[in-house]
């Protein structure tokens, strides 16, 4: 990844900005790569190499790099109104539009839209309106918020306490009280012996309830989950896992908060990942996708009840304390409003079915020969590949070998930028990616595979 430092960009990029998740001292001495433009699937660095985005960027430039249509609708817009805001009862047409598109994709019938800017402000706005509600309701003290294990929700201080990541919380003292953590879904490494899925289910059912019970379900207000979890390894629950989750919720007052960040608009072949596990929310936080990324714009999309206790709460004449300056920016609700113009036109959830099962049989293939495959799993183009010691006990490399980041190096030398997440290698290209594209990339994991394979000595 390290380009010449000679070159000025890279020079003063070190001097200057501090950059998200990345090692500062490892970063002085090895520069940036420098992105200077972007086609199709395709980025290409300062030094006019191409490369395969594997992520999408951060799993979210769904429509690639260089979509005409989000560019003009962006500079249409500026050229009508280039800011307004959504406060004291003011809106613009585009947010109006935008709003209720959102409540009729979700299928949140007679719910609302909230906009704000990024995932972290969506995940927070659920977690403030799930105070509203129990508040309303005479229950002031549901406070707490579980999430699970694993599980990533944001980077400001409420949505990285919800993060059930170490690496999120260590610099910061977090996760804040009252934000709690119960098992993660992970088959693949939590499974028991002998234990089958719908065991494994009514036990992690069963810890989520001795949780709820030990803090007060008095005290407990919500619960957060991604349908398929993203940043924690890309795992999809076990059958059974939401439908049996809720059965607790439900139980004890709780509320269901659905984190659609990476998993909506089409990226697991489902229009959102809560139809691909049968999980029923409260409130849905929508981001990246929502625009694919060419404008910063985040929704919360609630249910008629939030909404009524919102309204509740207040029906003296107080105004909903809340919001964010660019929420339903105008910028923002045209690129995203066709964005899911150009969804609907591609038929893009059935697209990224039949594109994301032929990637998914390719990296199997190379599974069935690998030594250091342990699974491969995923949904749609949200794909994970688990790189072990030895695949007939599962035994990891030891973590002190960053086996994951071996391959991230040798795969950017040939050309195509995947995200690992320890040992497990993430890919989550655009969704517009074709078979033939597929095929590409496909190739050159093959091929740094087979390096890595050669630098571990198996």
């Amino acid at each position: 990844m390290t380009q010449t430092l000679s070159n000025s960009i890279a020079q003063r990029d070190i001097k200057f900005q501090l950059h998200s998740q990345t090692n500062p001292r490892r970063f002085e001495e090895q520069g940036p790569l420098v992105v200077t433009r972007g086609e199709g699937v395709r980025v290409f660095d300062s030094a006019g190499k191409a490369y395969i985005e594997g992520m999408a960027g951060l799993w979210c430039a769904t429509l690639g790099f260089s979509n005409e249509r989000l560019i003009a609708a962006a500079n249409a817009q500026y050229h009508e109104i280039a800011y307004y805001h959504t406060f004291f009862q003011r809106t613009g047409p585009g947010a109006t539009d935008l709003s209720e598109k959102l409540v009729e994709l979700t299928g949140m019938e007679g719910g609302k839209t909230y906009f704000a800017t990024s995932g972290s402000e969506a995940n927070e706005t659920m977690v403030k309106l799930a105070w509203i509600y129990h508040t309303v309701h005479g229950k002031p003290a549901k406070r707490k918020v579980i999430a699970r294990n694993r599980g990533f929700h944001g980077s400001t201080i409420a949505a990285a306490s919800m993060c059930g990541l170490e690496f999120m919380h260590r610099e910061f003292g977090l996760p804040l009280p009252g934000f709690l953590h119960t098992l993660a879904p992970y088959p693949y490494r939590e499974m028991c012996e002998g234990e089958d899925e719908g065991a494994y289910v009514e036990r992690l059912a069963e810890e989520l309830e001795q949780l709820i019970l030990s803090e007060g379900p008095d005290t407990v207000a919500a619960f957060i989950a991604e349908p398929v979890y993203a940043g924690g390894g890309i795992i999809v629950p076990p059958s059974g896992y939401f439908p049996r989750i809720q059965d607790v919720l439900n139980k004890y007052d709780i509320l269901c908060l659905d984190d659609e960040i990476v998993c909506g608009f089409g990226r697991t072949g489902e229009w959102f990942g809560k139809d691909l596990v049968g999980m029923k929310p409260d409130m849905m936080a929508l981001a990246k996708g929502l625009s694919s990324s060419y404008f910063p714009i985040s929704a919360v999309v609630l249910s008629p009840k939030i909404y009524g206790a919102v309204a509740e709460f207040n029906n003296q004449g107080g105004a909903f304390g809340h919001g964010f300056t660019n929420s339903g920016h105008p910028v923002g609700v045209a690129v995203a409003s066709e964005a899911i113009k150009i969804y609907e036109e591609l038929g893009m959830p059935d697209h990224v079915k039949k594109v994301g099962k032929h990637l998914r049989a390719r990296f199997e293939k190379t599974a069935e020969t690998s030594l250091i495959v342990g699974e491969v799993r995923g949904a749609g183009l949200m794909l994970g590949i688990e790189i072990v010691k030895d695949k007939t006990t599962r035994e990891p490399f030891p973590a002190s070998k960053q086996v994951g980041a071996m391959f991230d190096r040798i795969a950017y030398k040939n050309g195509l930028i995947a995200r690992c997440m320890g040992d497990v290698l993430g890919f989550a290209p655009p969704l517009i990616l074709t078979e033939e594209e597929a095929d590409e990339l496909a190739d050159i994991f093959d091929k740094s595979l087979k390096e890595l394979e050669g630098e571990l000595g198996v």
